[in-house]
């Protein structure tokens, strides 16, 4: 269901470009009718939701497993992280009524039209009502405090950001439409009933090399569930991240290694969870069992 709602959003924010794209006078190049690996242009562009979620069912079901998840696999640059875990996508729903089910649950849900941070909330759902719920700490942090806390952050073109318990990447997109909405004209700013912005298209950061770095090297996020990476380089590129820089580690063990190289931390680290003693990065000086308190420690470290 992640990927069928991904699917769906993928037009919709490709939709959303283009219009921010003509507000700027600029050329817009569609993520979709580019030649991918193993498919012609004419297949991509047969992969947007609009055009195959109305095929009939014995035609949609081999038309989704054969070509829109190879499309699927095929986006982002070669080493990006979302490439990555794409790698293993795979289709599993069996049956086509299955799928046209699936298909008009999602159409109802009226995605385009909503402010939510749908993949989050899919997850979220998903832990209320698994059995290992909450296991690992895996809770999300309302949508409304992670805007507060960027807003008083306040992070800025050309820094690096950083989240080293990322779940679904909320603080990171946050952080990375924070950056654009500081850096668009007032005149094109639209802010809805919730305070919300539209059509942040950040026309003030005119160097593109800034623009290049914030869409492909400024956001970086970390997290040790491959559901998490996959669903987090999702939401990153969802929300306009180019290439995201989304990795598998735990950033409490003797793995991880990278010291004062980030500008900005934001992160609600995980008060819940377990880690193996032996495992545990002799970075820190504190011997405890609290997980929270490594990451503390930990946020510290790598700015």
């Amino acid at each position: 269901m992640s990927y069928l709602i991904f699917l769906k959003r993928l037009e919709d924010k490709d939709n959303e470009r283009k219009k921010n794209c003509e507000r700027r006078n600029i050329k817009f190049d569609s993520i979709f009718g580019k030649t991918a690996k193993d498919l012609t242009k004419q297949e991509s562009e047969k992969c947007r939701w609009s055009y195959w979620s109305h095929l009939p069912g014995e035609e949609m079901l081999p038309f989704v497993r054969d070509v829109v998840f190879k499309f699927l696999r095929s986006l982002g640059s070669e080493t990006s992280s979302f490439t990555q875990y794409m790698q293993d996508a795979v289709f599993i729903i069996p049956r086509a009524t299955l799928l046209q089910e699936a298909v008009k649950i999602i159409d109802e849900m009226h995605i385009s039209e909503q402010n939510a941070d749908v993949q989050g909330d899919l997850y979220e759902y998903l832990l209320q009502n698994l059995t290992t719920a909450g296991k690992n700490g895996q809770f999300r942090t309302p949508r409304h405090i992670i805007r507060m806390i960027v807003k008083l952050v306040d992070p800025k073109i050309g820094e690096s950001i950083c989240d080293p318990a990322a779940g679904t990447a909320g603080f990171l997109t946050n952080a990375y439409e924070h950056i654009l909405e500081e850096n668009t004209s007032s005149e094109i700013l639209e802010y809805d009933e919730e305070g919300l912005p539209h059509h942040i298209i950040g026309d003030k950061i005119t160097d593109k090399r800034l623009m290049e770095f914030l869409k492909s090297k400024a956001i970086t996020g970390y997290d040790f569930d491959t559901t998490m990476t996959r669903i987090g380089a999702m939401n990153l590129m969802l929300h306009g991240v180019d290439d995201p820089n989304f990795k598998y580690n735990d950033t409490l063990t003797k793995s991880f290694t990278e010291h004062d190289i980030y500008d900005v931390i934001l992160a609600n680290p995980p008060f819940k969870g377990s880690i193996d003693k032996s495992d545990i990065n002799e970075r820190f000086k504190v011997k405890t069992t609290k997980t929270e308190l490594y990451f503390s420690s930990l946020c510290t470290t790598c700015l």
